[in-house]
């Protein structure tokens, strides 16, 4: 049963969320503040946080901050404020989704799950099915430990961006447009726009970028594909 770290600072909006969580199989912890979130998080290394952006005690911008350096868990934000801005702030923070308040709690399980699902069961590319990896010149991936390495090094992805990297390197040469990305990311829903993409693509570039490589290409105006390894 995986357990879901919710934290918000509002009591009823955590009671929802763990009422909408349980119902659905989930075993839930709660934290009202960013500063008990983190003890939760050490104690219990649960598998996935609803994180609040806006809370006393640490916002949720340094709560994921500080639980990315020690952790590749999956973080969906909540905000009250729908603001482009900060949706992108968010993701580029190493988020994995963003659900804006008031927000259905139905909707924020099936992303949940979807995040979970993936993280489970994502599929072995053929091209190296039989050693569960996929290499191209330089750049690998073990689609067992969802760990990415360039040469010798690893360079730690949330589940998304190793998602929209697995994509890529399956088909190198392949252009992909943002749908297309989406659809290999988000296996199991399409809720997130062309500029979520964008971030996350940038995300996987700058963490690459700090071991010397460049392992996606951009096309103006078309897409992504899989750049020289």
């Amino acid at each position: 049963m995986p357990t879901i770290l919710i934290v918000d600072d509002d009591p009823h909006i955590r009671e929802v969320i763990r009422f909408a969580l349980q119902k659905a199989g989930f075993a839930t912890l709660e934290a009202e503040n960013g500063a008990q979130a983190l003890t939760r998080f050490q104690e219990a290394n649960p598998d996935l946080v609803v994180l609040d952006i806006v809370m006393p005690e640490l916002d949720g911008t340094e709560v994921c901050k500080a639980l990315r350096r020690i952790s590749t868990a999956p973080i969906v934000f909540l905000s009250s404020r729908d603001d482009e801005v900060d949706r992108i702030l968010g993701l580029e923070l190493g988020g994995d989704d963003y659900v804006t308040k008031p927000f259905s709690p139905r909707e924020l399980t099936a992303r949940v799950r979807a995040i979970l699902r993936r993280g489970k069961s994502e599929t072995p590319d053929p091209v190296a099915a039989s050693e569960h990896r996929i290499e191209h010149g330089r750049l690998r991936l073990d689609l067992d430990r969802y760990a990415a390495f360039w040469q010798d090094q690893e360079v730690v992805l949330t589940l998304t961006e190793f998602g929209i990297l697995r994509t890529l390197l399956g088909h190198p040469g392949k252009v992909f447009n943002r749908d297309q990305l989406m659809d290999g990311s988000y296996q199991d829903y399409r809720v997130v726009s062309d500029r979520t993409i964008d971030s996350h693509v940038r995300r996987v570039r700058a963490k690459f970028k700090v071991v010397g490589a460049d392992p996606i290409e951009t096309l103006h105006g078309i897409g992504y594909r899989l750049g020289i390894c």
